[in-house]
């Protein structure tokens, strides 16, 4: 393989690894997700880029859970939602995002039923919804 082969395969997985981590690191930095997605901007990838994308990842990782970080990657997956919920799946989510606390957070698990009733699958591969040990692993 050429080193350009191999330079792409590279972009691929870590688009495929962003991919998995996007909502996650969303919901405890802002900051660190923007620095991340620019990095994919050129569709280039370089040892520098590989080593911000490491820091970034593992700086959201330890940040602490907080309700307008967490409330705001939700609403990104609700996306997803929005125009094939049901009525009544609508008016549930807006009880439950008016309602919302991080000690009770009863959102993430109407977002995985949704994300497994309408089979979005983007969303199946979310370190968010799916994989909430994925902080402690790498935190």
């Amino acid at each position: 393989m050429t080193k350009g082969g191999i330079i792409l395969t590279v972009i691929v997985q870590r688009q495929q690894e962003w991919a998995e981590l996007k909502y996650l690191i969303l919901s405890k930095s802002q900051q660190d997700y923007r620095a991340i997605r620019k990095l994919f901007a050129d569709n280039q990838w370089t040892p520098e880029k590989e080593e911000a994308f490491r820091f970034h990842i593992n700086h959201a990782l330890a940040e602490p859970v907080e309700k307008g970080n967490q409330r705001n990657a939700y609403q990104h997956v609700w996306g997803y939602f929005k125009k094939k919920a049901t009525e009544a799946e609508r008016e549930k989510y807006q009880l439950l995002l008016e309602t919302f606390s991080v000690e009770q957070d009863k959102l993430l698990p109407f977002l995985k039923e949704l994300t497994q009733k309408y089979q979005e699958q983007y969303l199946l591969q979310s370190k968010l919804l799916f994989d909430e040990e994925v902080s402690e692993k790498k935190g």
